[in-house]
């Protein structure tokens, strides 16, 4: 068996909160539009809009905003009042100042692997807001570095794994979301460890890929580090 030297954890929604500040504000974008359709046909247009839009805008905050807007002018034939821009202008901004607030078991969790492995943070979206939120949850320290990506790929972890360890094949990837942080890292030759969140981005979902050979799933992080001790044994 190959010892494992690094390991990579996703940020949002495995180890703070993050999709739910979203939904909550789809819910707030959907009341101001209900006079023209309902909360889950506006849901699955902004999700379209979301999806339409990633290649411009990238994930994160900003991105989600200009998509609001965007589905605001589709639902209203263009003639959405300045008010209503006003307003998804500031639902962003409180997004973008919400607190963060770490998910339960993710400090002890890396506080007990960090001096046995290098721990990397790899997350994708808007620089400054992930930034922002890495500093305000306290666990900065624990990682030996930080990447913060544009998407996460087969070959993305293929480059973080080879800067800061020895390759895919002893580095494993943690998260919650099948699509970015599960299906790449296995590609690339690493593990792949998947902790369910009870609420994940649509857009995530994917097959959880059972007779993959690295890949293992959770309940919790706080599960993680004898899950470790089972594959090194």
């Amino acid at each position: 068996m190959t010892q494992l030297t690094t390991i990579g954890f996703d940020a949002d929604d495995t180890l703070w909160q993050n999709e739910t500040f979203f939904r909550l504000t789809e819910e707030r974008f959907a009341a101001l539009l209900a006079e023209h359709s309902d909360l889950p046909s506006i849901r699955a247009r902004l999700l379209e809009t979301e999806k339409r839009n990633l290649q411009f805008y990238g994930f994160g905050i900003k991105g989600f905003t200009l998509s609001m807007i965007e589905t605001a002018l589709e639902l209203t034939d263009n003639d959405a009042p300045a008010s209503l821009v006003r307003d998804i202008l500031t639902f962003g901004r409180e997004m973008a100042r919400h607190p963060v607030e770490p998910l339960a078991e993710a400090a002890e969790t890396l506080e007990r692997l960090a001096g046995r492995y290098r721990l990397v943070l790899i997350t994708k979206g808007d620089l400054f807001d992930q930034e922002r939120k890495l500093a305000a949850s306290g666990l900065g320290e624990l990682f030996q570095a930080v990447e913060i990506v544009s998407d996460k790929t087969e070959a993305t972890y293929a480059k973080v794994f080879d800067r800061h360890g020895d390759g895919p094949a002893r580095a494993m990837m943690v998260g919650n979301s099948l699509r970015s942080d599960v299906l790449p890292a296995l590609a690339a030759g690493a593990w792949g460890v998947h902790v369910p969140h009870e609420l994940t981005w649509e857009y995530e979902h994917a097959e959880a890929p059972l007779e993959a050979p690295r890949f293992r799933r959770i309940e919790g992080l706080a599960d993680l580090p004898a899950l470790i001790e089972t594959i090194e044994g």
